[in-house]
């Protein structure tokens, strides 16, 4: 019979191994150093597992080394306060631990920052608050197209992002096929990955840059070869005419109100300041990632840009009616 107050020994070892086993549950998924999909994230990876395994067991015969002081008799524990212990376990191993850690960390860091053997796809990535400006780069450097927020490549290709920052410092983090490089002002630094198979990744600034540094993320769509090469051409064909008369009247009204920050190729909009949204709507995303595509959030972005994402540089336009918001989205949306 258990006295009252008791914790169930049953019920105490579950929620151990809750607390144990829960956290691991946001190790896999969209964004996640721990599910690589390339073999560089594979080699971050292994880098995680063996140093959280190592801690692990340091942390356990430490434990076990205190309990065993806690319990043992003063006679049988004597030999915890000698001289040789405290050099060995307090400068040695940490020394030796250490020092094998760090030159394996460093062998692995160095083979992936290494040039790639083959031909890499080049793209420009340049950091801007809160949001990516992309370009794609033909061999001899030169823009192929521009495009926002978004990083289509090919699987089984070795990709080379060159990146940069137009403000303030930024980091680009791709976990499940990178690893975390600073996007700092005046340089230009080189982030080298390739991506084994077919999906989407979530990436994040990872750098405090301002008040929407949170809501400043990306995505990376792995594609099979042939169906990239299908992407990239349609990317680089200028946008769709108007369908329709609501279209007409979206795109009367983008050309009034948002030529001046945004281009869209084929049409007079050659804005600079803003993203290019000549495809825009073939994105997984609005607004750096917060938002999924579709009618509905991009009017709601247009009227309301400002509340939903405070400070960033687009204004809020809340004097459209709801006809206009209406012409305006299905405008953008039908720019695939």
């Amino acid at each position: 019979m258990r006295k009252k107050g008791m914790v169930n020994p049953s019920r105490a070892g579950l929620l151990v191994f809750a607390l144990l086993v829960l956290p691991l549950a946001g190790c896999t998924g969209i964004q996640s150093a721990l599910d690589p999909h390339g073999p560089d994230a594979q080699q971050i990876a292994s880098i995680a597992w063996i140093l959280f395994g190592g801690g692990a067991a340091i942390f356990a015969a430490v434990a076990a080394l205190a309990g065993y002081a806690l319990i043992a008799k003063p006679e049988r524990r004597a030999w915890a306060s000698g001289t040789k212990l405290i050099i060995g376990a307090g400068v040695v191993f940490p020394v030796v631990a250490l020092s094998a850690l760090l030159i394996y960390t460093f062998g692995v860091a160095g083979a992936m920052v290494g040039a790639k053997a083959s031909t890499p796809l080049k793209i420009a990535v340049t950091g801007e608050m809160w949001w990516w400006r992309v370009h794609y780069l033909d061999a001899s450097g030169r823009p192929l197209l521009v495009t926002a927020n978004e990083i289509h490549i090919p699987v089984g290709r070795p990709i080379e992002l060159s990146l940069s920052t137009a403000d303030v410092l930024h980091s680009f983090w791709l976990p499940n096929l990178a690893g975390k490089l600073d996007m700092i002002p005046g340089r230009v630094n080189v982030l080298r990955f390739t991506a084994d198979q077919v999906g989407v990744s979530r990436g994040q600034c990872a750098e405090y840059c301002g008040a929407q540094h949170a809501k400043m993320a990306f995505y990376v769509v792995a594609k099979e070869p042939p169906e990239f090469e299908a992407w990239l051409t349609a990317q680089r064909a200028p946008a769709a005419v108007p369908r329709s008369e609501q279209h007409a009247r979206g795109s009367a009204l983008f050309m009034v109100h948002c030529a001046a920050c945004h281009a869209i190729r084929g049409t007079p909009a050659a804005g600079l300041s803003g993203p290019d949204l000549t495809h825009i709507g073939s994105r997984v995303s609005l607004a750096a990632g917060i938002l999924p595509n579709n009618a509905g959030t991009l009017a709601g972005w247009i009227a309301s840009s400002q509340h939903l994402k405070p400070e960033n540089r687009m204004p809020s336009f809340p004097l459209f009616s709801g006809a206009q918001l209406a012409a305006l989205a299905a405008y953008l949306e039908s720019l695939q």
